[in-house]
């Protein structure tokens, strides 16, 4: 791994109300394009950086993000990773923790930083949130500790004063500038009037390792969500989806289930047809323990397999990049079991470890 006597960062503009200006005719926000940042926020020139930039083209809204664009920025990243010491991507917040969830297993032993930020309010309003959060996020990206290597070599999103890591965190305001929250997973660092690292809750690459991107992903996956009076010919319709892989199953609590003999039969002929079924809770904190009451047990006995205290994002992400991969159904169920790179609070990650990485 490469690290140059003057940080080389580069900032990968993929859109989002960061880039945007209103329309004076419309009033609609647009993207306003790469040249302005410069203008917009002339305290760039002091950081004592190298700094790159590119846009994607077209520039994405964060509604319009699909996992063929988490290709395209995972293909940017590994062919100038040799070239830059920590990548910026500037993001849409709408679905910031998707990309950053996918990207954290697509960049495999990713060994430099992978900030991803973005704002509320448009970079050349007069109250943005968005100056902070892209001068804050460049100079984590160039950040060394005394051994010279990068102080957050992991994907991670930086938002109002929060560095977190990217596969833990959820939006969760649409108006205050604290949009983003890891509810499971401390922050990785706070920034002040200083930025304050957690060294013991980063991951530390496996340098003797190299740098293995991934670029399939598998979109046969859904989300189902549970209800009080879910009807039986709902689920039946979404469940009986053509093509259907793998399902995320959004349940009560610690990872509870109606009774229903008809739901639990459903689960179990998906198990049986090699379709993945994984348990996530809708609470925003909090882990999956299927053993605790009846009726997670019958999900359990019906073949579902246990999410943890992984967020939604991470869960439809990891499987997108498992079946892509073409891995057999069992070995899909055991690995979304395993704390792959720091999604779920089980193995090696608690004592600061580096995890075991399955797609090796």
């Amino acid at each position: 791994m490469q690290i140059h006597d003057k940080p080389n960062i580069l900032i990968i503009y993929t859109g989002g109300t960061i880039g945007m200006i209103e329309n004076p005719i419309t009033g609609a926000l647009e993207n306003f394009g790469l040249d302005r940042f410069r203008e917009i926020v002339p305290e760039m020139q002091q950081f004592d950086y190298n700094i790159e930039a590119l846009a994607m083209d077209p520039l994405i809204d964060s509604s319009d993000m699909e996992p063929r664009h988490w290709t395209e920025i995972a293909h940017i990243i590994a062919d100038s990773y040799e070239r830059f010491d920590g990548f910026v991507i500037l993001h849409g917040t709408d679905t910031m923790a998707y990309t950053a969830s996918a990207l954290s297993f697509m960049l495999e032993n990713v060994g430099k930083p992978v900030i991803l930020t973005g704002s509320q309010l448009p970079i050349g309003k007069l109250r943005t949130d968005g100056k902070e959060n892209l001068l804050t996020s460049i100079e984590i990206a160039a950040a060394r500790n005394e051994e010279g290597r990068p102080m957050v070599p992991e994907v991670c999103i930086y938002f109002d004063s929060r560095l977190m890591r990217g596969n833990r965190t959820t939006k969760v305001n649409a108006e205050g500038f604290n949009a983003f929250r890891s509810f499971n997973y401390p922050s990785l660092a706070h920034a002040g009037i200083s930025i304050k690292y957690e060294p013991h809750l980063i991951i530390r690459t496996d340098e003797k390792k190299p740098f293995k991107p991934h670029f399939k992903l598998d979109d046969h996956v859904i989300l189902l969500t549970l209800f009080p009076g879910i009807r039986r010919e709902y689920v039946e319709t979404v469940l009986g989806m053509k093509g259907l892989k793998a399902v995320v199953l959004k349940t009560y609590g610690s990872g509870n289930a109606p009774q229903r003999p008809w739901l639990a039969d459903m689960l179990q002929r998906l198990s049986d047809q090699g379709i993945i079924v994984v348990n996530n809770t809708q609470c925003y904190k909090g882990t999956v323990e299927m053993h605790r009451y009846e009726t997670g047990l019958q999900l359990l006995q019906a073949g579902v397999c246990n999410g943890f205290d992984s967020t939604i994002e991470s869960s439809v992400t990891k499987l997108m990049l498992l079946l892509g991969e073409g891995y057999p159904v069992e070995k899909i169920h055991r690995l979304m079991n395993e704390n792959m790179i720091g999604e779920i609070s089980i193995g090696p990650i608690a004592t600061n470890i580096p995890p075991y990485n399955p797609l090796s």
